[in-house]
């Protein structure tokens, strides 16, 4: 008798299967994971929202995007962080991580129909430690 096989899309990665988890150790690899089930979390939040999952560990020259998800002609930039509350996953978002969203958004965009004139917005999603999901919205509204 034959098994179907079924793969569920939606769940991170196990990290039997990743090669860059299995080459972490210790906390590292914890971190690595963590931030890997954040992240599917998040995507799973946006779409029961309504929006569309464009990309996930979106890389470039500029850097590496968390997610990037669509609404409408919108484009959102998220960045995701996880700890043990939302403030001190907020926190963990540093300068230089902002100016690396900022450039990898505007590479983005321009391979996007309108180019630089796409509509888009950066969102910071945390997650806590009991997963709850917090996004906070345009929080970078003068990009």
């Amino acid at each position: 008798m034959r098994r179907q096989v079924e793969f569920d899309f939606s769940a991170a990665v196990p990290a039997s299967c990743d090669p860059l988890a299995q080459q972490r150790s210790g906390k590292g690899k914890i971190a690595y994971l963590t931030g890997q089930a954040a992240e599917a979390a998040v995507a799973r939040h946006y779409v029961r929202r309504g929006y569309r999952v464009l990309e996930q560990r979106w890389r470039c020259g500029s850097g590496e995007v968390d997610l990037i998800v669509a609404l409408g002609e919108v484009v959102v930039f998220a960045e995701v962080k996880a700890s043990n509350t939302h403030d001190r996953a907020a926190a963990h978002l540093s300068r230089r991580q902002l100016r690396r969203i900022f450039c990898a958004a505007s590479e983005y965009a321009g391979q996007c129909p309108k180019g630089q004139l796409t509509e888009m917005r950066i969102d910071l999603a945390t997650v806590n430690g009991f997963g709850e999901i917090d996004t906070r919205e345009g929080l970078f509204a003068d990009f």
